[in-house]
């Protein structure tokens, strides 16, 4: 580690032993043809991966202390495009879920969606306008377990059905773990998603809003769903969508779990704008 003063966005030397093993099995397996091993601690640029999902920083405005914007690009999209963000993803969570005496996969998840304005410059043709909620930009779909955390994550424009969102959640399920047995979902999603997840052999409830209830009441077990949403919102590059492929919205969400789960295991906190 470089001898700067450390953000509190950095891993930790007990977060860091927990992530380090995945990496240096990928250096191995990626060697360089030069032979060259780089200019940059690994640490460091999962540090800036890191500071940039918490701060919502440009890529330009990384501070001059850690690796150059270059570099975290290179690993961040060989990452997301190889699956190594997953791979440390999962690994946090099966520990955590093993931690708290569950099994690595769950049998329950519970689905939402979340629609999200687009920054300027993304491309157009992977964002719409959410018409319910009047939101142009992008959808976020997640599936969580009953501890809130994400079993898979979905991104399309704000413009698709819950439908389309539901198949894609339940596929994307399937595709992680052959574990899940039942899903709950709003009233969003409709018959199309219930006859999908029996197909899968995933049994979907629709939770029904009580019609006498007024103004916000939580529903059992749907409400993990929207506290996992709320619990993304402190790492800034997740509340507007500023990424141009679908599939680096998806990787900022499983860097920003794995920040989570990786504080949650080693007991490490890291201050909120809330925190005086």
């Amino acid at each position: 580690m470089s001898m700067r003063k450390p953000y509190s966005s950095d891993v930790s030397d007990e977060q860091w032993a927990l992530v380090e093993p995945v990496i240096t099995a990928w250096k191995a397996a990626h060697p360089s043809v030069s032979g060259h091993q780089g200019g940059y601690e690994m640490r460091e640029i999962v540090n800036a991966i890191l500071y940039q999902n918490r701060s919502g920083c440009q890529w330009g405005l990384l501070p001059h202390d850690l690796p150059p914007a270059s570099a975290v690009k290179y690993y961040f999209y060989k990452w997301r495009d190889d699956g190594t963000d997953q791979t440390i993803h999962d690994l946090m969570r099966w520990q955590l879920r093993e931690k708290k005496r569950r099994l690595a996969d769950p049998s329950l998840v519970i689905l939402d969606t979340q629609s999200l304005h687009a920054a300027v410059g993304v491309p157009a043709a992977t964002t719409g306008k959410d018409a319910a909620k009047r939101v142009p930009g992008r959808k976020r779909c997640l599936a969580v377990d009953v501890s809130g955390l994400v079993i898979d994550c979905v991104v399309l424009p704000a413009s698709a059905h819950e439908n389309t969102a539901g198949i894609a959640l339940l596929d994307g399920v399937v595709g992680q773990c052959d574990t899940v047995k039942k899903a709950l979902v709003d009233q969003g999603f409709k018959n199309k998603v219930v006859e999908h997840g029996k197909n899968l052999g995933i049994d979907v409830e629709i939770v029904e809003r009580n019609p006498d209830q007024r103004g916000f009441v939580p529903q059992a077990k749907r409400w993990i769903v929207e506290q996992t949403n709320g619990i993304l919102m402190f790492y800034r590059r997740l509340v507007r969508d500023y990424e141009h492929r679908l599939a680096s919205s998806r990787s900022r969400v499983l860097w920003a779990m794995t920040s989570i789960m990786s504080r949650r295991l080693t007991g490490n906190t890291i201050a909120s704008w809330r925190t005086a």
